[in-house]
């Protein structure tokens, strides 16, 4: 066999002996470990003999703890609130419906042999209104006297009256 080869062999399978070696001869003792090396002297002739003695460290174990996959934020935990009891009222309030103000103003009246009319004005408009008429589809007249003028709020049916003169 070629010596070349073989002595190229022995230097790799020493380097990489050596490159195994190396880390736990320059690791550091922990704090349990205690690390003595002698070198005994030996008699003529005899090569020395170097001893090492090692306390067996416990293996640590490495694996996660947790999980791995577990979501995280980087918002904070929001606080809970505290919560004071107040009575409800489960009563709703029902305001009863009303009508609206009097829109109409009287303005006159006419009347007839056969028949009264009375002028009410609304902002710039003008009625001309007989018994039984419906404004607007809103309101209607239910009676003309003398005194008053009675209308109806078609929408809640309420009756309300309106001043058109006195009898003198």
């Amino acid at each position: 066999m070629n010596t070349k080869r073989v002595v190229g062999w022995v230097a790799f399978f020493g380097v990489a002996a050596a490159l195994a070696w190396l880390p736990d001869y320059l690791k550091q003792p922990e704090d349990g470990e205690i690390s003595v090396a002698s070198v005994a002297t030996p008699a003529k002739g005899k090569t020395p003999v170097a001893t090492a003695s090692l306390k067996a460290a416990p293996i640590k174990d490495l694996s996660p703890s947790g999980d791995l996959f577990a979501t995280r934020s980087w918002k904070a935990e929001p606080t809970l609130a505290s919560v004071n009891e107040q009575t409800v009222n489960l009563t709703p309030v029902v305001q009863t419906p009303s009508a609206p103000a009097m829109p109409f103003q009287f303005v006159g009246r006419l009347h007839n042999q056969s028949d009264l009319q009375v002028f009410l004005q609304n902002g710039e408009k003008i009625y001309v209104v007989r018994k039984g008429d419906v404004i607007d589809d809103t309101w209607r007249i239910e009676g003309i006297s003398d005194v008053e003028l009675s209308l109806v709020y078609l929408p809640l049916h309420l009756s309300q009256t309106l001043s058109v003169g006195s009898t003198q």
